[in-house]
């Protein structure tokens, strides 16, 4: 039931989904380093506002 709701809303998009749990291992660390990364340069400009 699941799959036929997901094929009905997801349509050729379903493919990249398949992808991404295929090869998970490797894209959420990416996606975590990309955040973690974000908020340190973020919090670094903030910083430097407030020193300034």
């Amino acid at each position: 039931m699941v799959d036929v709701l997901l094929d009905f809303m997801l349509g050729p998009f379903r493919g990249i989904g398949e992808f991404y749990y295929e090869h998970q291992m490797i894209f959420n660390p990416i996606v975590i380093l990309a955040a973690f990364g974000k908020m340190w340069v973020a919090k670094k400009n903030r910083q430097e506002v407030e020193t300034s």
